[in-house]
Formats: structure tokens, sequence, C-alpha cells
């Protein structure tokens, strides 16, 4: 089961990497990005990044199965991108948490902040909203464990996405 899924473009910093690991007490991080999974630099990063937590990287199909063949283990899944977690939801795996976490701008794509640390597109909103239908309507947006979580969909139309 996936007890804990991220969305965050950094992928793991020192805030994934010992706070919500910590909180979730899993035994290993999943990232879940089809680009990341294929790339020797990016999975040496990600792997560096992690502070000696257990790293798992992983393609959506390669995540998928994962999840599908240790349904008891509680899983920490952070996804790249929105459609990275949409594929993810879609597959109609047991997610207990979904956080929008962050997303740092990208050099020509017109974004928006939707809030300090989170960049979206016309894009990346629609699918936000899509991931929010498949989940009863509810998507929020946590930092770390101890902040306080927010509704992201009314983020969103705040800033007129």
């Amino acid at each position: 089961m996936i007890k804990h899924l991220r969305i965050d473009n950094r992928l793991i910093h020192g805030q994934v990497a010992i706070s919500w690991k910590n909180q979730i007490g899993s035994q290993a991080i999943i990232v879940c990005n089809d680009q990341v999974a294929v790339d020797p630099l990016a999975k040496r990063m990600v792997n560096m990044a992690a502070k000696g937590a257990k790293v798992m990287i992983f393609t959506i199909a390669q995540t998928i199965e994962y999840v599908q063949n240790h349904p008891e283990e509680p899983l920490f899944v952070i996804c790249k991108t929105p459609s990275d977690a949409l594929a993810l939801v879609s597959a109609d795996l047991h997610i207990e948490y979904l956080n929008v976490g962050n997303a740092m701008p990208v050099s020509g794509t017109k974004y928006i902040m939707a809030t300090r640390s989170i960049a979206v597109t016309k894009e990346d909103a629609a699918v936000y909203r899509l991931i929010a239908e498949k989940r009863d309507g509810i998507l929020v947006s946590k930092m770390v464990p101890t902040s306080e979580e927010i509704d992201f969909l009314q983020a969103l139309k705040n800033v007129g996405l």
C-alpha cells in the first residue's frame, strides 16, 4: 500500500529523506518517474541526496508492479510530476495520503506560483484536477509533516487556474 505519495519535482532532499520518511515509517523511498529511472546521472544524484536512506528508482510501470506485489508494505512514493502521480492514481492502487509537496518552476514554461513553492502551468492544473476527481475531490499540499495542510484545489482557484 502506498502510505504516502508526494509530488515533488526536486525528488529527494533533506525534508523528504529525513522528515517525511521518518513520519511515514517506510523502510525505503520509491522515486517514480520514467525519465529518472533510465538516467544514470539522475539516479546517482537521487541516491546521493537520500542521505543513506534506501531508495528504489522505478518507472511508472515498475512502481505499479512493486506496489501490487507488496500490498502490506507501507510505501513512500515520490513522483516527479503530477502526470506520474495521475498514472498511479489511475491504476487503482491503494493510496492512503497524496500530497503536492513542491514544484520548482520549469524554464520555458508559462507557470503561475500557486503557492510559495509550487509552480503550476495550465496543463499541470488540469492534471491536478483529474487527480482530485479520482480522490473524491480532495487534493492537499503540505511541505513538511509539521506544517499546515492546505486545500490545493483552492490554491489553484486563488491564482486563476
